[in-house]
This record gives structure tokens, C-alpha cells and sequence, in this order.
């Protein structure tokens, strides 16, 4: 039956209800007339059907208009109705008016303006200039830089500076003196952001955030929402980590080392919220969650879904006592919930905000002393609609009351509501009364359509502002020199011209601001520290001040032997003349048994020791590892409990008979600067043997000594079993094979030498693939902690030592 026919029979059996004493239930469809959009297109949630939303879309820099959405209702009927008049259409993005300039001129003057217009400012004699001379109207609807205000050059004796008038508003009040008043009010169709009223203080600062009118179809860069959220939350984290950096300022969510941050997250599953942004905002949250754990906090979740009714994914209850709920377990319950199982009738706000007001209920029963020194953060998204449950204002204001406590100046810290606008139509005015409002805070983000949301919360958490933490990276590669330099932000290519007029490269690691990891076979007798190249970062070329061979390695050593050249203890370290400038492209990497390293695998504040059983002590891992080594430790067969802890890391690190690494190749192209990750499979254990057995078939090498070849201090990896394997290419010596922890990375050994070379021209663009005889042998961290301890953790020096696992 085709759509027409059925619409008719639908509208006779409505009129209708019984037919042939018979009830009847009709479907009911809209019709697909009058909703085209003019240099755009629509999508469709339910195809006709009854609830179904009609989003329109329009290219870059248009917006649709008159309507972004409509609704199917039960009537069979649009909300709103299209109509021929006026035209629905993609119209230019328009900025608000910027003809508000008190004492000065707006060039040009225009009625209208419009993406990529510029406007530039000049104030009248008597009058300077403050803020932006000239702005751009961007596709984001915002104009570019600051407010532009002319400020009489004599001060006019007031104690605050004017305060300006943002584009598209009407300022009340022109008197700037102590306890003054101004309001603001903006132009018809835009909505006012930031202190509608603002007062004079004392202190010659305006109370409040300063306002912007926007339009509707007005929304925040990713740019914005990073440096506006993430500059909330980054502090919490530097203190809550277990190094301590005291040079940073700003802090608005203070938290101490124990983690006492509780951490809720709401999200809109109702219909008109689509999956494909449903899914754009878990994967965000599943990002935020797995970037915080990195940092070595512990935070408490609750994560709710909602729409007519709460779905209650992860509760923060289980958070409390010995069997804390574990990440993984969080991901996973996140994960687990199916969009298309939903089953909505209506949007109630206002039971997300009193699950969470319960959730706090009862933490504050349980004990209210430590319920005052937990901060609270709530985070929703949501585009502010609802049809049941009531206005959530009142439950807000709930919560603020149980977390103030009648303190709200002195406790006004450990409250932070935030709301996300997702959805292709989000209420503006709905939102703005339930987010904290704190001067010169933003606590309101209102996102276009979600798209790059999992990066933009990626970056809202600032490497760059997180000195002592090693490892840490971002996580997504898109193949380009800038993304690859973040990801492996301690990735070091090293240059080395020799005496002789040959030059060599190496690949290395940076292990401390001041200490690149290296192979020892990449430099001859005859190399000085001071001619060594290194390049980090953004192609940052730094020099050495001092080469560390390890004292052990001998290439010669056992050449009567039969081994022509002999790579045991195959490390060095470089000491370069400066410390680096810590950044989002230049971070240490993590290294075995040190306490930043168990901070990156968050064993933090845990004594890892063999004699004490702490709180780690659950794990059966770590019981047998703790009693092996206790035992050893007894019985005499390791020196001492610091060997017997580097036992513990390695086999936590290095627990499965095959464990996956990588490693970075060296890109033999100078400008492009795109080492690419390879990855392989150490064959430990009982797969060890049947890996190291070639080692013997290569030139240079009659011994028949295997052990004597490949020493217990070598990692294997190489061949096609179980699965091929990357090699490694002439130029990728002393590089980190290194292991991936959410956002942490940790080095476990070093690139050395192989058995066959599979690179053509030494080394490719191209990652190398093994075969059935090649092998790749890597220096285990673990067996040269001693060497990397003596130097790396020496306090008598003019840097900052790594602080090695006690005895």
C-alpha cells in the first residue's frame, strides 16, 4: 500500500475507532510535504512514524532556517508546521551585531554580518583602546578575539574599568564606581551566556563572568571547550598524582592524594538525542574516564542514562570499601548498554538530577566528615529538553544546599555542574539555570554536533600542564607528524657523525628531562657526547654533554669464543647539556622499577616491597610473586630485595609466555618525520627456546653455545608463530620496545640487533614483516636496573633524579 492510500485509511479509521464492532489501532505517519531545506538535506530518526525527528543539515557555515528540527506528533502532524512561507533554507552563519562601541566607530557598517566579515574598531579622542582592534565573524557564529571598549584616558576617577558591551546587547547602567550596577540585556533572537547583572567590588573587579549574546545555531570550538573545561579538572589531577609539582597555579578542583573526588556523569537517551551522538558522547566519556586513571587518581563514578526513566550504569556506592569497583569493569558496564534497546516516552531531566541528589544522600548518612572533603562534579549531556518530572532548578538547588552545608563562600569549591549541549536542537535557556556559576568560570558547552568530541576530551585533560608524570600521550594517530609526535612524545632520533667521516642514526628514548636510553653499539671509541645530535619534538635538535657506556658491554669480548661481536649489556645513556622543556611533544617515557612507573600502572601509594603485603597483596599475582621473592630473598638466591622488586615489576609487565610490544622505525625520509610504530610478540617462558635457537645460524657466529650468544639479559621476538611479526631495520638500534596503558607508556627493553637484515636500503618507509628465520633480540630493562638506577637516580646531581623502588 503505497504511503498516500495508507494515510487515508489511517485518517478514516481515526474517525472511526470502531470498524465491524471491531477496535481498531491505526499507525500513524506524517507526511513528507513541505519540509525540503534549500542547500541542504534532512535526516529522519523513525522514518514517518509517530516520534520521529526530522534533523536538517546544512554545509559548513550555514545553519538551517527557520527550523532545526521538527517533530512527528500523534496528530500526524510536524512541530513545528513547515510552511511555504518563509522558506526553509541553509542560511549563512551571522555573527551578532557589533555596532555597540561606546566613544569610538565600527568600519564597515553593515546591517547584517556574516561569516569571514571583518570589522575594526577605532575609539574617538580622549579614548584607548582596550581589547580587539579588529574581528572576525567566524563559522562558529562567535566573533574573533576580545570585546573591544574605549576607555577615557582620564579614568573619570572610577574604581572599576568599564566593562564593555558585548556584540548583539543593550548595557543599563554607565556608572563604574563602588557597589555600581550594570545589566544587560540582548538583541531579539540571541540568548544571553555569562552575569546578566554585574557589581563593583572593592577590589576594582566586576562581579561574575562577562555576558555574550549568541544566536541560536551559536556553538563552542573544540579549542573552547578545552581551555575552558580542562583548565578545571587538569590541577585536581597534577595534585592527586603521586609526583608533586607545586610551580602550577589556578587550581579549581582541589583533591588530595587520596582521590577524594566523586565524579557523576548523566547522559540523554532520549529520542531526541540520535545514537550517532549518543555514541560520540560515551566514547567522550569513555576517553575523560580512561585519561583521568592515568594520572594515578581514583576518582568515584556514577554514570546514569536517562530519558523517561534513570538507567543506573555504574553506581557510586560500589566505589566504597575493600571491593572498589575496578576501571575496567566501568568501561565495560559503559560498553555494555545498547542504544536500540531503549525504551523511551518522554525526557525526565529532573530524576537524573534526584538520582544523583540520593546517591549524595547517602555517602553524607554513611560519614559526613569525609562527605565534606570530597569535591563533587557533575557532568551532563544534554540538549535541556524534557516533558515530565518537573523543572530540575529545585532538585539543583538541592544539591547545592547538601554539598554547601550553609557554607556556600567558604564550600563553593567543592561543587562543579556542567552541562554539555548535544542534540540537533538544544534549549539554551533550560540549561543555563542548573550549571555553577563562578566568576570568570564557564561551565556551559554547547557542541555542534558532537563531532570531534572523543579528541576535544583527549586534549581537555593538558599534558603540557603535568610535568612529573612519564608516559603520558595521547591516543589517537591520524598519520601525520603531528599526531605521531604526541603519541610517542618521547621518541628521540639521534645522529652521529664519527671521526672517520661515516655517519650513524640511532633511535632512542627520552627517560628523563635530561637523559636519552640508547644502544651502546651505535657509538664508536672515538664518539664525543658534545657531537651527538639528538632530535625530539618538533624537530628540536638538543647535545650531549655526556656519553655512559655500561661498564659491562664489550662488542670484542668474546670474539676468541667464536662470537664476532657480542651485544650483552647493549645500553648507554646520553646527558644532554639542558633539561627539556616538558610538553604535549616531548614527555619522558616510563621505565622499569621506578615509583612513577607504578604510578602509571596505578600501584601508587602502595609500599612495593617483598616483606610488607599491602593492599596489592589481593591480587594472587602479586602473592606469589611477593612470597617467591620473600623466599629468594631467605634462601639466598637474589642479593637483595631490590633485584627481588624488580622481579615483581617484570612479572607484572612481562607476565604471559607471549606479550605484545612495539616499536618505533625510523622513517628514512629527513623531512617527513613520520616514524611509524611497528609491532611484535616477546617470546618468554617456555617460547623463549624456540625462539633465541637461530641466534647461532648467523654470520660471524661459530659458536655452538647458545647461552653464551643470548645471554638471559635478551628479550626475543621475530618469526611468523603465532603471528608475523614487524622487524626491526638498520637505524632502529637502541629504540624503546615499549608497552601501552591506556595513556601511559612503559618501556620494558631496548632494540639491539637481529638476525637477518629484511630492509631494503637498511631502513623503510614501510614497516618490515618477518620470516620464518629472522629475529629481533632487545635488551631487557629489567636485568639493567642497576646501571639505569646509579645514574638516573643519583640526588647528588644538578637534576632531578628518578626515585627507584626502596629495598
Amino acid at each position: 500500500m503505497i504511503l498516500s492510500d495508507c494515510w487515508t485509511l489511517c485518517a478514516a479509521l481515526l474517525i472511526c475507532p470502531l470498524y465491524m464492532g471491531v477496535s481498531v489501532l491505526c499507525e500513524v505517519f506524517c507526511k513528507e510535504e513541505n519540509v525540503g531545506v534549500e542547500g541542504g538535506h534532512y535526516t529522519l530518526t523513525k522514518k514517518l512514524a509517530y516520534g520521529s525527528m526530522l534533523i536538517y543539515h546544512c554545509p559548513d557555515e550555514y545553519y538551517p532556517y527557520p527550523a532545526l528540527t521538527r517533530l512527528c506528533q500523534k496528530s500526524g502532524t510536524w512541530s513545528p508546521t513547515p510552511h511555504i512561507r518563509p522558506v526553509q533554507k541553509c542560511k549563512m552563519v551571522e555573527c551578532p551585531n557589533p555596532l555597540v562601541l561606546e566613544s569610538g566607530s565600527v568600519f564597515p557598517l553593515q546591517m547584517q554580518y556574516f561569516v569571514n566579515n571583518k570589522t575594526t574598531y577605532e575609539c574617538y579622542s580622549g579614548y584607548t583602546l582596550r581589547g580587539s582592534s579588529s574581528r572576525v565573524c567566524q563559522p562558529n557564529g562567535k566573533w574573533s578575539g576580545g570585546t573591544p571598549i574605549c576607555r577615557r584616558d582620564s579614568g573619570g576617577g572610577e574604581r572599576c574599568a568599564d566593562p564593555g558591551i558585548p556584540a548583539g546587547a543593550r548595557r543599563f547602567g554607565s556608572s563604574f564606581g563602588i557597589e555600581d550596577k550594570v545589566t544587560y540585556h540582548c538583541d531579539e533572537g540571541l540568548h544571553l551566556l555569562g552575569s546578566k547583572e554585574r557589581v563593583c567590588q572593592e577590589n576594582g573587579q566586576w562581579t561574575g563572568t562577562e555576558p555574550k549574546c549568541y544566536y541560536k545555531h551559536t556553538y563552542d570550538t573544540a579549542l573552547e571547550i578545552t581551555e575552558a573545561f580542562g583548565s578545571a579538572i587538569r590541577e585536581s589531577l597534577q595534585l592527586a598524582a603521586p609526583i608533586d609539582d607545586t610551580d602550577q597555579e589556578g587550581k579549581k578542583i582541589t583533591v588530595d592524594k587520596a582521590g577524594k573526588l566523586n565524579i557523576y556523569i548523566a547522559m540523554d537517551i532520549s529520542d531526541s538525542i540520535v545514537e550517532d551522538q549518543f555514541n560520540k558522547a560515551r566514547n567522550a566519556v569513555k576517553k575523560l574516564i580512561t585519561k583521568v586513571s592515568s594520572f594515578a587518581v581514583s576518582p568515584n563514578y556514577e554514570i546514569l542514562f536517562f530519558a523517561s526513566d534513570v538507567l543506573e550504569v555504574v553506581n557510586i556506592l560500589d566505589f566504597s570499601g575493600e571491593k572498589r569497583k575496578k576501571l575496567e569493569q566501568v568501561l565495560a558496564d559503559l560498553n555494555n548498554f545498547n542504544y536500540g534497546e531503549r525504551e523511551n516516552v518522554g525526557t525526565n531531566l529532573n530524576l537524573a538530577f534526584k538520582t544523583i541528589l540520593e546517591r549524595m544522600a547517602i555517602q553524607k548518612h554513611r560519614n559526613e566528615t569525609l562527605f565534606k572533603e570530597v569535591h563533587h562534579v557533575l557532568i551532563f549531556f544534554t540538549d535541556g529538553a524534557f516533558n515530565m518530572g518537573g523543572r530540575p532548578e529545585t532538585t539543583v538547588a538541592k544539591i547545592r544546599e547538601m554539598v554547601y552545608m550553609n557554607q556556600k563562600e567558604e564550600r563553593d569549591q567543592y561543587l562543579d555542574i556542567y552541562v554539555f549541549g548535544v542534540g540537533s536542537e538544544i534549549f539554551d535557556e533550560d540549561i543555563q539555570p542548573l550549571v555553577t556559576k563562578r566568576d570568570n568560570e564557564d561551565h556551559y558547552f554547547k557542541l555542534k554536533d558532537g563531532t570531534e568530541l572523543e579528541e576535544t576530551f583527549d586534549k581537555i585533560i593538558d599534558e603540557s600542564k603535568v610535568v612529573g608524570l612519564c608516559g603520558l600521550h595521547r591516543n589517537y594517530d591520524h598519520d601525520t607528524a603531528d599526531t605521531i609526535r604526541v603519541r610517542y612524545p618521547w621518541n628521540a632520533r639521534i645522529g652521529i657523525p664519527h671521526e672517520d667521516g661515516s655517519y650513524g642514526k640511532c633511535m632512542g628514548s627520552l627517560v628523563t628531562p635530561r637523559f636519552i636510553l640508547t644502544a651502546a653499539h651505535c657509538f664508536k671509541f672515538t664518539d664525543t657526547a658534545d657531537q651527538i645530535k639528538i632530535t625530539v619534538g618538533k624537530n628540536q635538535v638538543l647535545t650531549g654533554s655526556r656519553l655512559i657506556l655500561h661498564p659491562n658491554y664489550d662488542i670484542k669480548a668474546k670474539e676468541k669464543e667464536g662470537i664476532k661481536e657480542f651485544y650483552d649489556y647493549d645500553i648507554a645513556l646520553v646527558e644532554l647539556k639542558n633539561d627539556v622543556d616538558i610538553s604535549i611533544n616531548i614527555r619522558p617515557i616510563c621505565i622499569p622499577c621506578t615509583k612513577e612507573t607504578s604510578g602509571a600502572l596505578r600501584l601508587s601509594g602502595e609500599e612495593i616491597t617483598c616483606k610488607q603485603q599491602g593492599a596489592i597483596a589481593a591480587h594472587s599475582l602479586f602473592i606469589k610473586i611477593r612470597i617467591a621473592c620473600y623466599r629468594k630473598v631467605q634462601l639466598g638466591t637474589v642479593c637483595d630485595l631490590v633485584s627481588c622488586i624488580s622481579l615483581l615489576a617484570e612479572e607484572l609487565l612481562l607476565k604471559n609466555p607471549i606479550e605484545e610490544v612495539s616499536f618505533m622505525s625510523h622513517d628514512k625520509d629527513k623531512g617527513n618525520n613520520k616514524d611509524q610504530r611497528s609491532d611484535a610478540k616477546l617470546k618468554l617462558q617456555d617460547q623463549r627456546e624456540n625462539c633465541i635457537e637461530l641466534a647461532t645460524k648467523v654470520d660471524g657466529i661459530t659458536s655452538d653455545n647458545l647461552k653464551d650468544v643470548v645471554t638471559e639479559n635478551f628479550l626475543c621476538s621475530g618469526g611468523r608463530q603465532p603471528t608475523r611479526d614487524h622487524v626491526a631495520c638498520k637505524g632502529d638500534s637502541g629504540g624503546a620496545l615499549f608497552k601501552n596503558y591506556d595513556y601511559r607508556t612503559i618501556q620494558v627493553g631496548l632494540i639491539s640487533w637481529g638476525t637477518k637484515n629484511l630492509c631494503t636500503d637498511g631502513n623503510n618507509d614501510v614497516q618490515q614483516e618477518s620470516d620464518d628465520d629472522s629475529r629481533d633480540f632487545h635488551i631487557n630493562l629489567f636485568k639493567v636496573v642497576p646501571f639505569l638506577k646509579k645514574h638516573l637516580g643519583d640526588d647528588t646531581q644538578d637534576y632531578a633524579p628518578l626515585q627507584f623502588l626502596d629495598k
